[in-house]
Order: structure tokens, then C-alpha cells, then sequence
């Protein structure tokens, strides 16, 4: 990757346009975005505490956005001010355009540990999902076999969640999120717990099915290789607290990729050096402070 390509990427901010890889986004396309956002907590005592601050994130349909950072960077609090569960002290959140008040009911949200019910059979829990539309029970049933069938679950619809590997309730747990069609996925470190080897798998299939449909996606990991093989680019957090972005890389490599073939390629070693040279620097300062 060049010079002159990566310092592109890494070009944006309030404007009404920003560029992703050489391309202008305007406010307006976007699927998803973050004008200015700051996000606080009041601590016990009052003390203010300041998660993040000063974020521009703007993510386009069908992009697939990932964010890295050091541990206590705010990732995990920059994907709540996109679902609509915490509110910004500062800035702005819209959504195709449109502010965002309360819940974002166009986006999934796949968590980093198991929402399954362990009551309800893995059918019965990707089924659940359609309950708040309405969807009549039959056709649910029907639709939720289907999504068990694509995750590749289909014998599996009558075991519970402690009959399932951890691999195979993410397989659920995506099937429940992607049953409802939503427009963005919001998903924060879902294959975190995961061995290697599951990760991998899981990593394919999660591209297989959003390269059939392309979503807009903001994937939080703290795998660096893992960003730049899933991504179209991959976001850079400063330590907290008060965290911002410190760096925007495109992530150029041709698809369709394979997680595990594509980390043999020269340009992928390239754009890795490039990335974990800025990140370091990131989680080096967290070390040294600690906890704030």
C-alpha cells in the first residue's frame, strides 16, 4: 500500500464528505454515522469520565468497517452510541441520514458473549427474533429453519444452547441477528472466545453470508489480523480515556477472501506493519497508565 493511498484513507472529519479508500462518502449515503460524538459516565463521587471524545465515523452501505484499539479504548462504547443505547454528550448519531432517538431499529446487534435463552431450542431462538414484528409463529418456524440451514445448523434445530459448542451458538446467535434483515450490523468481538481454528470458520462464514447481502458493518476486535481480513477498512482508537481515532486504513485486498489464505499474502504483511505500527504506539500508552 502506498503512502499517498493510506494518508487518503486516513482523511475525514466533520465535512460533508470524506474519503474511504479514494472514494467520496457524503453524510447523506451514509448507512451510519458519527459527527463529533463524545461519550461520558458519571462516576461514583460525580466525577466526570469521558469514554470517548470527538468521534467522526461515517460507514457506508455495504462497507465493512472494523474497529481495533487497545483495551479501554471505547470500542464497545462507540458501537452502543450507533444501536441507540447510550446517548452522546456531544455530537451527533445519524442513521441514513437521520438522527438517531432512541433504539436503532435498523441494526443488529451480535454481542461478544451467548443472549441465547437456554429454554428454547436453537430453532425456537432464532425464531424469537421475528416476535416483535408480528411474524405469525408458522412462518417464523419457517424462516428460522431456513437461517439455521445457511449457518449451516439444519440438524441441529431441536438442541438446546448447553447441547451446542461455543462455535455453534455463534452460529445461532447470527442466525437470530440476521433473520431480521437488518440494514446495519453492529458486532462487538463475536468470535472473541472462540479457538483459532473456530474463528476462522466463523470469520468465513460471517463473509459468505454479507458478501450474499452486502450490510453495512462496524466489527469491533481486539485481533488486528482478524480486522484486516474480514474489513474494507479498519479504524485505529487512541488509549482512554477520552479516546479518539488516531487512524483510517483502507484494506485493499481483493475479495472474495478466505481468513486463513488471505494472511499469506505479501500485501496483507504490508498493510498489517502499516496499521500495527500506529497501533502500537496505542496499546503501549495504555500499559503504561493503566487503568484510568
Amino acid at each position: 500500500m502506498s503512502q499517498q493511498g493510506a494518508a487518503e484513507g486516513r482523511k475525514g472529519g466533520r465535512g460533508g464528505v470524506r474519503l474511504i479508500g479514494g472514494t467520496a462518502l457524503a453524510q447523506s449515503t451514509s448507512a451510519v454515522r458519527l459527527d463529533g460524538v463524545s461519550i461520558a459516565f458519571t462516576l461514583k463521587g460525580g466525577k466526570r469520565y469521558v469514554a470517548v471524545e470527538g468521534i467522526d465515523l461515517g460507514v457506508a452501505p455495504g462497507e465493512f468497517v472494523a474497529v481495533v484499539g487497545p483495551t479501554g479504548s471505547g470500542k464497545s462504547t462507540i458501537l452502543n452510541a450507533a444501536a441507540g443505547l447510550l446517548k452522546p454528550a456531544d455530537g451527533s448519531v445519524t442513521v441514513f441520514g437521520q438522527a438517531l432517538s432512541g433504539i436503532n431499529a435498523r441494526a443488529g446487534y451480535l454481542f461478544q458473549a451467548d443472549a441465547l435463552m437456554p429454554w428454547k431450542t436453537a430453532l425456537d431462538n432464532v425464531a424469537v427474533a421475528l416476535e416483535p414484528q408480528g411474524v405469525a409463529r408458522a412462518e417464523a418456524l419457517s424462516r428460522a429453519r431456513d437461517w439455521l440451514g445457511r449457518v449451516g445448523l439444519a440438524t441441529f434445530t431441536d438442541r438446546y444452547p448447553h447441547m451446542l459448542s461455543g462455535g455453534q451458538r455463534k452460529r445461532v446467535a447470527l442466525a437470530q441477528m440476521l433473520i431480521r434483515d437488518p440494514e446495519i450490523l453492529l458486532m462487538d468481538e463475536p468470535f472473541g472466545p472462540l479457538d483459532a481454528q473456530t474463528r476462522q470458520i466463523m470469520g468465513n462464514l460471517l463473509l459468505e453470508l454479507w458478501a450474499a447481502n452486502r450490510k453495512a458493518v462496524i466489527f469491533v476486535t481486539h485481533d488486528l489480523e482478524e480486522a484486516i481480513a474480514l474489513s474494507d477498512r479498519v479504524i485505529v482508537l487512541s488509549a482512554g480515556p477520552a479516546a479518539r481515532i488516531v487512524g483510517e486504513y483502507p484494506v485493499t485486498l481483493p475479495r472474495p477472501r478466505d481468513i486463513a489464505e488471505i494472511r499469506l499474502e505479501p500485501q496483507f504483511h504490508a498493510i498489517y506493519k502499516e496499521i500495527w505500527a500506529c497501533l502500537r504506539v496505542e496499546v503501549s500508552r495504555a500499559y503504561a497508565t493503566g487503568p484510568a
